[in-house]
Formats: C-alpha cells, sequence, structure tokens
C-alpha cells in the first residue's frame, strides 16, 4: 500500500477563526466541527485540525506548503488582497505583495492568524531543488 497523507493538527488560539480563515483562502468547503477539532478537508480528502491551545499559550509558527492549480492560487491572490492579508514571493518576507516563478510554477507565502507561514504554489518542487 503506497504511503499517503492523511491529516494534520495545527495550533491555533481561536480554532473556528483559523480554520475558517484557511478554507476561505484556498476556497475550500466550510470548516466542520470534528469533536475536539475544527477541521478542513483538502481536496484530496486529507484533512487540517485545527485544535484551541490553553489560554495564554505560545504557537510556534509552523511552515506549511499546498500544490494549488492555477486558478486556485489566482483567486488566493485575490483573495489575500481583498483581505488586505500581507504576502511574499518569499519565505524570508524580504519581496511583499509579490509572487515568485520558482520551479517553473508560481508560489506565494503568507501567514495564517496564528503566524503560521502558509505557502501555495502551483508546481511541486523537485527533490533535487532542496
Amino acid at each position: 500500500m503506497p504511503v499517503r497523507f492523511d491529516h494534520l493538527l495545527v495550533a491555533a488560539i481561536d480554532k473556528h477563526r483559523s480554520a475558517q480563515f484557511f478554507a476561505d483562502m484556498f476556497g475550500l468547503s466550510a470548516p466542520t466541527e470534528a469533536g475536539f477539532f475544527v477541521s478542513v478537508t483538502l481536496s484530496d480528502d486529507a484533512v487540517v485540525h485545527f485544535v484551541q491551545v490553553p489560554p495564554g499559550a505560545e504557537i510556534l509558527g509552523q511552515h506549511m506548503a499546498f500544490l494549488v492549480d492555477d486558478e486556485c492560487f489566482d483567486n488566493l491572490i485575490t483573495r489575500l488582497k481583498s483581505r488586505g492579508t500581507r504576502y511574499w514571493a518569499d519565505p524570508r518576507m524580504t519581496l511583499p505583495y509579490q509572487t515568485n516563478t520558482n520551479h517553473g510554477g508560481r508560489g506565494v507565502y503568507f501567514d495564517d492568524p496564528d503566524g503560521h507561514h502558509l505557502e501555495a504554489l502551483t508546481r511541486r518542487e523537485s527533490s533535487a531543488q532542496l
């Protein structure tokens, strides 16, 4: 059986806000309550579970990259602009309000409400480029 990604837990100060932001940015179905989590299902049926941290807990931002098609990428940029959400062409955040053309596709970096670093790219990096 091949190995496939199933789910991811993402720490959030407000799990409902973070899940809704994620679903809105990527144009996904509305988040659902899933017991302890608020969950968003990706196009390949993998699930991102947002989990509430205790009050006062520190969240260390994690990097998560998502492969999207050109239409999703264009819609994401439109949503980022319309909401006034900062985005960058690079992970070091030195090229604000730009996108990149790395790996023969397009890419962008932006943060979620809890400081997680999200990346959308239209072409997968090859292992030789890492």
